[in-house]
């Protein structure tokens, strides 16, 4: 086969199961406006704290009282998409019990279709809600051309860490869906120890140790730092350490969460009927 028509292959592969998703996603509208509309109840009150909170003192770590809206927007944005870890599962788990999953995921397809397809459909669910709120936070603190080309990577990278590690997720939705409650309930505590809602330095000590061994936090954070410093450079130089994990976490998560969502399903298979 040419490489051309791999190409046009995998293409007509993920964009099918795209479109089936994003179809099944607008089939429950409400569902959807809510799915907007509960990040932004999350963002309320750290604005309210954090709007009176600058009243008093100057900064917070890098945050002020100019700045700290991009950090409560672009929690916001991160909120959304953390949408795409719960997705998939309930995507995998509503194609299980409509039995149409074992056509859906039967070798030989490949399970980076199935990853990616689901990328690209929870983009086209989200991209309403995600440019307001990404062309409002341009408003409040605008970018240099080059920097809001990083940011629009670094988002795109954040969704492939976030399906892959909802796909790994879904095989328990498949498999075992008593693990799959446990892993879900363990993706909410490490979204609290995420400073997704608040900044790192409002923490108390034992919390922050806590937040430092959250790979999580290092992606959003680094996402944070290049807005708000508007110079990639300075931001590699300045924050090694974050731009190393999320590099690493965007190479390595959807390679390892596609093994072990073959692997598991292999042993497991499909059960729950």
């Amino acid at each position: 086969m040419s490489i051309t028509k791999k190409i046009r292959r995998i293409f007509s592969k993920t964009y099918a199961i795209a479109e089936k998703n994003v179809r099944v996603q607008y089939r429950f509208k409400y569902k959807a406006i809510l799915r907007y509309i509960s990040p932004i109840m999350t963002i309320l009150i750290p604005i309210i704290i954090l709007d009176r909170f600058f009243e008093y003192q100057s900064s917070l770590g890098p945050w002020t009282s100019e700045n700290f809206m991009v950090f409560l927007f672009i929690g916001y944005i991160v909120m959304l998409m953390r949408s795409m870890i719960s997705y998939i599962p309930d995507q995998l788990m509503r194609e299980k019990y409509w039995k149409t999953l074992p056509a859906l995921i039967t070798s030989p397809f490949n399970r980076f279709y199935l990853l990616f397809g689901f990328i690209i459909s929870e983009f086209i669910g989200i991209i309403v809600p995600l440019v307001i709120y990404f062309v409002l936070i341009l408003i409040f603190f605008p970018l240099s051309l080059l920097t809001l080309i990083i940011i629009v990577l670094m988002f795109l990278g954040l969704g492939i860490v976030f399906s892959g590690v909802g796909l790994l997720i879904g095989v328990f939705a498949i498999s075992n869906e008593n693990l799959w409650s446990v892993f879900d309930f363990g993706i909410r505590i490490i979204f609290w120890f995420s400073c997704v809602t608040f900044p790192f330095q409002m923490f108390p000590g034992p919390i922050q140790i806590i937040i430092n061994l959250n790979p999580i936090y290092y992606l959003i954070d680094i996402i944070r730092l290049t807005w708000i410093e508007n110079n990639i450079l300075i931001t590699a130089i300045s924050h090694p350490r974050e731009i190393s994990i999320f590099i690493i976490s965007l190479a390595i998560f959807p390679i390892v969460c596609v093994y072990f969502f073959n692997l598991i399903f292999k042993k497991l298979g499909i059960s729950g009927y």
